[in-house]
């Protein structure tokens, strides 16, 4: 694992697709692995996850036709990976629920709230937002 860490940082813009939510999960696994941190590892599984989840729901409530949603992964600190994943719909703030227990969907940010050591939005100029969330890492 690294031992010396200034700033690594990564970004991306991709489709507001579910094609693009998946290719955001495979980006984020594989740059991890570039950093050193194997794809086999807990910290790069857990990301994968977080990744998954908030590329999903930028596709699903923070798509606006013809734009992208963006990528970014950081590690500013040794131990902490910060993943943002911005989108153009501002107006749609997150509401985080809890879903009934036979509900389909609802659990993608229950499951972001159980990796991360911390999360949250923020607005992202002009119009949109900037969902983050941060992992600690080996």
């Amino acid at each position: 694992m690294k031992s010396h860490i200034s700033t690594l940082r990564f970004t991306q813009l991709l489709s507001a697709t579910p094609r693009g939510a998946h290719l955001a999960r495979l980006l984020a696994t594989q740059q991890l692995t570039d950093w050193g941190w194997p794809a086999s590892c807990t910290a790069s599984e857990s990301a994968a996850l977080v990744v998954g989840e908030l590329a999903a729901n930028a596709v699903t409530h923070g798509r606006v036709r013809g734009r992208c949603f963006r990528l970014t992964l950081a590690v500013d600190a040794p131990d902490t990976l910060r993943i943002e994943v911005a989108d153009p719909r501002g107006d749609r703030p997150l509401q985080p629920r809890t879903p009934t227990p036979t509900a389909e969907s609802g659990r993608g940010l229950l499951v972001v709230d159980a990796l991360a050591s911390g999360w949250g939005s923020a607005p992202y100029p002009p119009s949109g937002k900037t969902v983050w969330a941060c992992l600690a890492l080996p």
